[in-house]
């Protein structure tokens, strides 16, 4: 693989790779540090890359592997990614408000999750992968993914309609 060929089929993975890494690490220059890492190791084995089926796959999993490799050695206070909330004029301000505090909530109840299971959701719910997908990328089997991912979502709407309840009282 030569360099034209990386710059066009590999770095525009480079978004992706960070959203995970910043989901895992929850730290915005250490997410950045995992993306170079991963990079750079695959520019030292590009020429190795014909052998891997998915060369994405990949270099999730290099990223996942190298994000656990950092948290384990260094136990960090999370820090939520807020996504933007979709501002389209349908919306009143007070509806803005609502679901920005909600997805505030979600995303601080995921970084309480498990680190298997913050990462399983992270892939299948705001990266969209596909099981099977997935499967490449963690390595867990496919019911060991949805038994997870189900209880992930289940915690996550539980300890919800808890504050909800606790707000209502």
């Amino acid at each position: 693989m030569d360099a034209e060929e990386f710059k066009n089929r590999l770095l525009p993975l480079k978004n992706k790779l960070y959203r995970l890494a910043l989901r895992l690490t929850a730290n915005r220059q250490e997410a950045e540090d995992v993306v170079q890492d991963v990079y750079l190791k695959i520019w030292s084995m590009r020429n190795q890359l014909e052998k891997y089926r998915s060369i994405e796959a990949f270099m999730l999993t290099m990223t996942r592997n190298l994000c656990l490799d950092k948290l384990k050695l260094k136990k960090n206070k999370a820090v939520s990614l807020v996504p933007e909330i979709n501002r389209s004029s349908e919306h009143n301000p007070q509806q803005l408000t609502e679901q920005k505090d909600m997805v505030k909530r979600v995303l601080h109840i995921m970084e309480q999750l498990p680190q298997q299971q913050k990462t399983i959701i992270q892939l299948r719910d705001i990266e969209a992968f596909s099981f099977e997908e997935m499967i490449e990328i963690t390595g867990f089997d496919k019911n060991y993914l949805r038994v997870n991912l189900s209880r992930a979502r289940k915690k996550i709407r539980e300890t919800i309609e808890k504050l909800q309840q606790h707000e209502l009282q």
